[in-house]
């Protein structure tokens, strides 16, 4: 997996979802190895958000709690099913189902199929971070859309 790095661009192609295993993320603070995890800070050399993209066996479950000291989280259920866990509230997921965890929310999820892989991307921000509403942030830019004559890379 290569990433093309450009002038204001980083592009990486991490394949299907169903090839996630072949990632193995391991970290460097904890004694922890997960099968079909990975991260993009690192990349696409991300400065203001982490991205990792995750896939979960059938039956299986995260095997501890977790909470973040700086960063909230936003999972985003691409495919199968499961339930996610926040506190003492549990609640179902399947693809589609965006979950915001705040910091402090100690937080967990399973798969809860037989037979399917549960796939979900996860998004960590600064909590607080975003200080304007909706688009306020962008602006548009005094320029015809043409796809024609561009380099292709």
């Amino acid at each position: 997996m290569d990433t093309k790095v450009g002038n204001n661009f980083a592009v990486v192609n991490l394949g299907a979802f169903s090839e996630l295993a072949q990632f193995t993320f391991k970290a460097t603070t904890v004694p922890l190895t997960v099968q079909g995890k990975v991260f993009l800070k690192e990349r696409l050399n991300l400065s203001s958000t982490e991205i990792s993209f995750n896939t979960l066996p059938p039956g299986k479950s995260l095997s501890f709690y977790h909470t973040h000291c700086l960063n909230e989280e936003i999972y985003i259920f691409i495919q199968g099913e499961g339930e996610f866990q926040v506190d003492d509230a549990v609640f179902s997921v399947t693809e589609g189902t965006v979950v915001k965890v705040d910091c402090e929310g100690e937080r967990c999820w399973r798969n809860t199929s037989p037979a399917e892989n549960l796939y979900c991307i996860v998004i960590q921000a600064r909590a607080g971070s975003v200080l304007d509403p909706d688009i306020q942030d962008g602006r548009k830019v005094g320029r015809v859309v043409s796809w024609e004559g561009k380099n292709r890379i």
